[in-house]
């Protein structure tokens, strides 16, 4: 059996750019819904918008894998799926390891789509002692002492980190030491790395951070419209007026940090 070890994909040799890269899961998943519904073919138009792309970038993608599509048919479903699969390195097994089972390392060791995407979970691990032991998902977990035998013994290439963000840099420095050389960084902080590690970083908070931003902006035009359609314009600036010295409702005695604060403001 293969492992992720000896075996890398083949994208950056052909000189595929890290965009395309990144979108191709994205047609992965919508085309491996279509072989779902046992779908033959499936023009650019309709599989750009199952992946939120426009069909223009979608077959300048596919153009990178030699991958044209016929015209008046479309694509065959179940060739892009082996061709795209095939250049992210899915038909091949890769052993993973993830670190940190509280939660959220439960949760990913629960996932039931690795398996299907070219993922086996060999071992997880935690630092906790009561732990130790313990199955999650049909895997008993082990201490963090044997880190460095886990990876060697089942050629690990590809760690997952689920620490706390305290912990994170010393469990990743662990790994690449042992031999990882890409890593998924669920913890919440940046991790350094040498050259030739690659690392993901998936961050929840600045995901949500980002959504709040699109959520408030759209509050902000939802009011905004009815003002325009009103014909609604904002008052001018009104320059602060300042009593004459000496003049009634003067106050010389009050001070700001850029000078005079004016007594009586203007109506």
């Amino acid at each position: 059996m293969a492992t992720g070890r000896t075996h890398r994909p083949a994208t950056r040799s052909r000189g595929i750019p890290e965009a395309t890269v990144a979108r191709l899961p994205l047609y992965l998943r919508a085309l491996t819904a279509l072989s779902e519904r046992s779908v033959p073919t499936v023009s650019s138009e309709e599989l750009a918008t199952a992946a939120g792309v426009n069909s223009a970038k979608l077959r300048k993608d596919f153009s990178y894998l030699g991958s044209y599509g016929t015209r008046g048919v479309g694509y065959d479903v179940e060739y892009l799926v082996y061709q795209i699969s095939r250049e992210l390195g899915l038909t091949q097994d890769w052993p993973v390891v993830i670190v940190g089972i509280g939660n959220l390392g439960a949760a990913l060791a629960n996932y039931g789509g690795f398996a299907s995407r070219g993922f086996r979970v060999a071992a997880l691990i935690d630092a906790d002692p009561a732990m130790a032991g313990k199955p999650v998902a049909g895997i008993p977990v082990q201490h963090t002492d044997e880190l460095e035998k886990i990876i060697t013994d089942n050629g690990v290439s590809i760690g997952v980190i689920a620490t706390p963000a305290g912990a994170a840099q010393q469990v990743c420095d662990r790994l690449v030491a042992a031999g990882i050389t890409s890593i998924l960084n669920f913890a919440p902080t940046v991790l350094s790395v040498p050259d030739g590690v690659d690392v993901r970083k998936v961050d929840l908070s600045i995901e949500l951070q980002i959504l709040a931003f699109h959520e408030q902006r759209k509050a902000g035009e939802e009011v905004a419209a009815p003002e325009e359609a009103a014909g609604a314009v904002p008052p001018p600036p009104v320059a602060p007026h300042r009593a004459p010295s000496g003049a009634p409702g003067a106050d010389s005695g009050r001070q700001g940090p850029d000078g005079d604060v004016p007594a009586v403001m203007p109506a």
